[in-house]
């Protein structure tokens, strides 16, 4: 990756899995991150927030590049309750609202806020090709999503301001997490017809992305996703190849939504979005992993 032109960086939701692997990528490069963590701090690189109703200091983001923000709780908890749907709400708006709030008070001087969204904004649209201009989609999660991003251009309007709106990473703690132990088992298959598309990319370019982001003039929604098409059966064929096991068992919508629920069955697993970035593609970004059957190749290991 260049050089960034970044110098410093505040971040929040450092330690989940996109956040700690993005810290490491900037300091490898010399980039100073600021840490905002809800426990005690360790170190001077670390300022701790959210321990009360207090706002943050402002004083806090001055000076800083970029303020990064990937707060939220998993969405791969089940059932989503209603108390936890509350809980999936206030992780993402609450942290987004303080940090608004601190970043419009620098007034001119105020860093750009690169604030987490997801793919999940769309809901499901099947047959269309949504590029960051498509309208928002219907369901709980676009709901969220919609919050989301409300709350983070609040920041504005002097501030620059970008929504990562991303798509479900390829890797053995994101959405391979339940699928590899069902395809190792031999009990993986079709989820239900198995042809809705589903947007995917890979952590290395979900962090390439987003410094790509940090370091452009880009504002608005950015899609992060990978280039091409992939549809459910595709990830699911591409897994079970790669593990020398068989992909022939379907899952029936119905006993999805009694496990999981409704709203998280129609959110991550019947949802058809087919996702493209744009906005990414058309400022230059190119991605290291351009088909989903590469993405599970570079997260999982062959199975002779």
């Amino acid at each position: 990756m260049p050089e960034s032109s970044a110098r410093r960086v505040v971040l929040a939701g450092a330690s989940g899995l996109i956040g700690s692997a993005l810290a490491d990528s900037l300091r490898a490069d010399g980039v100073e991150v600021v840490s905002l963590v809800r426990r005690e701090p360790t170190g001077a690189h670390e300022v701790q927030w959210l321990e009360d109703a207090s706002p943050l200091d402002p004083g806090v983001l001055a000076g800083a590049d970029a303020v990064v923000c990937l707060n939220g709780a998993t969405i791969g908890r089940f059932p989503w309750t209603a108390s936890y749907k509350s809980t999936l709400l206030w992780s993402r708006i609450t942290p987004t609202r303080t940090l608004a709030t601190a970043i419009r008070e620098l007034g001119d001087d105020a860093p750009a806020l690169v604030n987490a969204s997801a793919t999940g904004y769309y809901g499901s649209q099947p047959g269309a090709v949504l590029t960051e201009d498509a309208r928002r989609g219907e369901g709980f999660l676009a709901d969220i999503c919609g919050e989301w991003e409300n709350a983070a251009r609040a920041a504005g309007p002097r501030a620059r301001v970008a929504m990562l709106r991303t798509a479900p990473l390829i890797h053995e703690r994101g959405v391979l997490k339940p699928l590899l132990l069902l395809t190792k088992l031999g009990v993986s298959g079709p989820i239900g017809r198995g042809t809705q598309v589903w947007p995917w990319i890979t952590l290395d370019d979900e962090v390439r992305a987003i410094r790509h982001v940090i370091d452009s003039d880009l504002d608005g929604a950015v899609n992060l996703c990978g280039p091409t098409r992939a549809t459910a059966n595709d990830l699911g064929f591409a897994l079970a190849r790669r593990m020398n096991r068989p992909y022939a068992l379907r899952a029936p919508v119905w006993g999805m939504k009694l496990a999981l629920g409704r709203d998280a069955t129609e959110a991550l697993l019947t949802s058809d979005a087919d996702v493209r970035p744009a906005v990414l593609e058309n400022s230059g970004f190119t991605f290291t992993h351009t088909t989903v059957e590469d993405a599970v190749a570079s997260a999982v290991p062959a199975t002779r």
